[in-house]
């Protein structure tokens, strides 16, 4: 459609109605009259050939295609909304800022290091860095998001970073206590700290271990549940249970000594971590060059080459 002819009053009625489900509350929002409302709404479904709204009594409905077109629109106009408070704020001073979205435990272990980098390349691309949990409204919200996830289909460009693969890691006095041939019973010597995924059961990640380990027996629905793998990797540095993470996000911890693979054992979980980004935004320079960046940063070693460290200690 050429931009000349975009029907930018009428998609602002159509949004109002969408997220308020009314044209009454439409109107009063947008402080205008309902049949100008409805008038709008109408002459942008004629302009497309297409109903966007299943009108009932006392009730307004999306059809497919309202539904389709709605987060669109909205994510648009907030977008628009956002710069030009932006832009507002600095009073016209030019400004190049990215707001970034990192899951918690990549940003707390891997954020530090990679933004200094970036800023070092690239001192005139502001960060402005998120690290509460990376989903839905908050994901939207965001320029780039890296999120933890299974592969899937959705309408964002999904950039693979790594595969997530994950191991046991311990401190290095509970790795001595290994003995070879004797797998289960270091594992049913110690608390398995487990680390919460979407809506899978608790012991997900520590049944599919003990299945891969030979161990079919072990009882896993035992030891302390964690919300982030940090918090597993960080309660076993203190001394105690077995934390079933990937290496990749515990280098110096490893290198330090601070944990050790006491299992030369890995397994595949079937998530990694994506980039996610609005394939509007693919565009912006700022947005382009973040992307890039990232991609390069993790198509180099240790990512490409599998990144995990030899086993420590006594390997069971």
């Amino acid at each position: 459609m050429d931009r000349r002819w975009l029907p930018l009053n009428a998609l602002r009625a159509f949004e109002a109605a969408g997220r308020h489900r009314s044209f009454t509350a439409a109107a009063q929002s947008l402080m205008v009259t309902q049949s100008a409302v409805s008038r709008h709404v109408i002459g942008l479904e004629d302009l497309l050939g297409i109903q966007l709204f299943e009108r009932k009594p006392h009730q307004l409905a999306l059809t497919d295609a309202g539904r389709r077109i709605l987060p669109v629109v909205t994510r648009s106009f907030d977008r628009i909304d956002e710069v030009l408070e932006e832009v507002r704020a600095d009073k016209g001073t030019p400004r190049r800022a990215l707001k970034v979205l990192l899951p918690h435990t990549f940003a707390h272990q891997l954020a530090i290091p990679m933004l200094k980098d970036f800023r070092a390349e690239h001192p005139d691309i502001g960060i402005d860095l998120d690290s509460r949990t990376v989903a839905g409204p908050m994901e939207r919200s965001a320029d780039v998001a890296v999120v933890y996830s299974e592969p899937k289909v959705t309408d964002r460009v999904l950039d693979l970073l790594w595969m997530v693969r994950l191991t046991i890691l311990c401190h290095p006095d509970v790795a001595a206590t290994a003995r070879p041939g004797d797998l289960a019973g270091f594992l049913g010597a110690h608390d398995l700290l487990h680390v919460r995924l979407d809506e899978r059961p608790k012991t997900y990640l520590w049944d599919m271990f003990a299945r891969s380990a030979g161990c079919p027996d072990l009882k896993t629905d035992r030891g302390l549940v964690f919300d982030t793998a940090q918090m597993a990797a960080g309660y076993a540095m203190a001394g105690e249970g077995l934390a079933l993470v990937d290496p990749l996000l515990f280098r110096e911890e490893i290198a330090a000594g601070r944990l050790v693979r006491p299992v030369d054992l890995m397994i595949d979980d079937g998530y990694g971590y994506y980039l996610a980004t609005d394939p509007d935004d693919l565009g912006e320079t700022a947005v382009s060059i973040f992307r890039s960046w990232l991609i390069r940063r993790f198509s180099a070693p240790p990512f490409t080459t599998g990144g995990r460290s030899a086993p420590d200690g006594n390997a069971p």
